[in-house]
């Protein structure tokens, strides 16, 4: 099935919901003429973007305090331009990781229509978005132990989990950016991070470009281990050809991916 008919089916599933305010998944299959399976990946994917509820067979409508409250609302258009640029280096059958993040879960949702995928995480919420896309990847998970404030798996068992493999490309976030170190982090928890890059053929961290320039102690990922930067076009030429020098592409989200 097309990209195009699933958006245009999951449209017209909020509608149906917002209208009657609760549906089953069994009514939803048949007024779409789909199967079960497919109704309930779509209600994953839809609850994902913040725009119904599920409940135990069906699914109901988003409450309006909760959708004035939903910080996926008010997502920040520029990660999902980063999200974008990101999504197009990515080919059919890849192997990737893609590290717990708001910026990094942006990148989840774009990768619908790519086929083969075999994808690691070490977030939960990361592993649910994944299985509402069409088609499904392989989806694989680090296990280890959850660390609160990253909302993640951490530890010396994903690490050992995460040396067992090798992928072809990392996507991972920063709390800041060092221009002549390189990634920086509130999170002292930085093991995991340096063994995913070591994992991976290709690191590519997505940041914000107002990040670049915040100077944190925690040094996560020096320039040597990282392929590219993809930020936004707010990032200044000096600071990109500075970047640049360190063996670093930089990819900026032109202002058309902003309003893609």
């Amino acid at each position: 099935m097309s990209k195009r008919n699933t958006q245009q089916r999951r449209h017209n599933i909020v509608a149906v919901v917002n209208e009657a305010g609760e549906v089953s998944v069994e009514q939803l299959a048949r007024q779409f003429e789909t199967s079960e399976v497919t109704i309930r990946k779509d209600l994953a994917a839809l609850e994902t973007s913040g725009l119904l509820l599920r409940r135990f067979g069906g699914a109901v409508a988003m409450p309006q305090e909760v959708i004035e409250d939903d910080p996926l609302h008010k997502r920040s258009p520029f990660k999902v331009a980063i999200a974008r640029a990101a999504m197009a280096l990515i080919r059919d059958h890849q192997r990737i990781v893609i590290d717990s993040g708001r910026t990094t879960a942006a990148l989840i949702p774009e990768l619908n229509n790519k086929r083969g995928l075999v994808v690691m995480t070490n977030s939960l919420d990361g592993a649910e978005a994944l299985r509402a896309l069409e088609p499904e990847p392989t989806i694989l998970m680090t296990g280890g132990t959850w660390d609160p404030h990253s909302e993640s798996f951490q530890g010396q068992v994903a690490e050992q989990v995460l040396r067992s493999y090798d992928f072809d490309q990392l996507f991972i976030g920063a709390d800041g950016i060092d221009v002549s170190r390189g990634t920086t982090t509130f999170n002292e928890l930085i093991g995991l991070s340096r063994v995913m890059a070591s994992a991976s053929r290709e690191v590519n961290v997505m940041v914000e470009a107002d990040k670049v320039g915040r100077r944190i102690p925690n040094l996560e990922l020096p320039w040597s281990e990282v392929t590219r930067l993809i930020t936004d076009y707010r990032l200044a030429d000096d600071v990109r050809q500075q970047i640049e020098l360190q063996g670093v592409q930089v990819i900026c989200a032109s202002q058309l991916e902003l309003g893609a």
